[in-house]
């Protein structure tokens, strides 16, 4: 079939992957693009919880062998999210190694091998498309199956990070005016860290939490704190308030016995101002025209440490150009084996050296940095960082 027929017909195969049972996503897309594009084998490969490796989707619970999530040719489409085709040897053919991102939330390759001297651009235009199309639907099936989060796992999650995980709004988030790229450590372990973001037609609220204690006791408490966040947001009531109502929410619960440092922050779509509420721990930092500086913010009260406490809002502004990072104190409290703190000076140097990476990978390498400073993988705390390019309103 020729390219311009499987482009006329890539609409119908999108309408045959909505159909198709949750489970039997690959399956459908190897048929449709066996069909359509003479494809020879199609394999999903999802990035892990540690973004370390990307996970063949097959017969759980057995999988395929990994590949690197930053290495080889599927590792370069994921961490370059642009298609890459690997030439292999006669008669092998060609792989077509394609990103699969929704909105801004890197979630993997799609790798398609081809007979050989059959990739013409068109082809891998319209394979990325489908990738698309296939991420979107993977999205959606997840919550009907568990096929797709098992097959993320390199071992299994802790109760704790199950929680966490399922708190969270995904890993990454994209609009015309912002993107935004995540990550948390230990990714299976994890306990009381947690972001959250929710996007409207004008505004953009972001919130960055750090839930005091460890495992399932740190989970718990973040989730109330996340779950009372939304709650006062989504009744359309103020920065402050929301602080203020997440607050009188985990006092009752805890008595004071427990709390949560959060960062809350909106954005003004249109103008790049920012209202900003500190409610403990967590750090925010901008880079602008090669200079890195602290966010100064007035320290106030974690969410639920005292009864009815009362939150004030400021305000700052981002300019086109900016990057926000936020970290938790996870990050710059961390201390290595030899008793050194991580601490502001060596977070400056790591986002110093990401600065002209994406955000995805800047978040990802301020947390390969801490794990370096650490010595170890297994952090004794939990680890946010949220980093933010602000692109701003043409």
């Amino acid at each position: 079939m020729n390219a311009v027929t499987a482009s006329d017909q890539l609409p119908s195969a999108e309408a045959l992957l909505r159909a198709a049972p949750p489970h039997a996503l690959v399956a459908t897309a190897r048929r449709l693009l066996a069909e359509r594009v003479g494809a020879q084998e199609v394999t999903l490969l999802l990035a892990d919880y540690g973004l370390t490796v990307l996970q063949p989707v097959t017969h759980l619970p057995h999988t395929d062998a990994p590949v690197p999530a930053d290495e080889g040719p599927a590792g370069s489409a994921f961490v370059n999210q642009k298609p890459v085709v690997e030439v292999l040897d006669e008669p092998s053919g060609q792989v077509v190694h394609l990103p699969i991102t929704v909105r801004g939330d890197r979630m993997g390759v799609l790798s398609v091998r081809l007979p050989a001297r059959t990739v013409a651009p068109e082809t891998v235009l319209q394979l990325g498309d489908f990738a698309t199309a296939l991420g979107h639907e993977v999205t959606t099936a997840g919550r009907d199956t568990d096929l797709y989060l098992q097959a993320r796992r390199t071992r299994r999650l802790t109760l704790a990070a199950e929680m966490q995980w399922q708190l969270l709004p995904g890993r990454g988030c994209s609009r015309p005016e912002y993107v935004i790229g995540a990550h948390l450590e230990p990714a299976y372990a994890i306990g009381g860290d947690n972001f959250d973001w929710s996007t409207s037609a004008d505004h953009l609220t972001l919130t960055v939490t750090d839930g005091m204690g460890q495992g399932i006791d740190a989970s718990l408490l973040t989730s109330l704190t996340v779950s009372a966040l939304r709650n006062a947001r989504r009744a359309g009531i103020g920065l402050a308030d929301q602080a203020a109502l997440a607050d009188q929410a985990v006092f009752a619960q805890y008595g004071g016995k427990a709390y949560a440092s959060t960062l809350l922050l909106h954005f003004d779509l249109d103008t790049g101002t920012v209202h900003a509420v500190d409610a403990g721990s967590p750090q925010l930092f901008r880079q602008r025209g090669g200079h890195t500086e602290r966010v100064e913010l007035d320290a106030q009260l974690p969410l639920g440490m005292f009864e009815e406490t009362l939150y004030e809002e400021q305000t700052f502004h981002v300019e086109p150009g900016d990057r926000l990072i936020a970290v938790s104190s996870g990050v710059h409290d961390t201390r290595s084996a030899a008793g050194d703190l991580f601490g502001e000076r060596v977070l400056r140097q790591v986002l110093g050296a990401t600065r002209s990476a994406e955000p995805h990978e800047a978040s990802r390498a301020v947390v390969a940095g801490l794990i370096e400073h650490y010595g170890s993988r297994e952090l004794l705390s939990d680890a946010a960082v949220v980093c933010l390019d602000w692109n701003g309103r043409r």
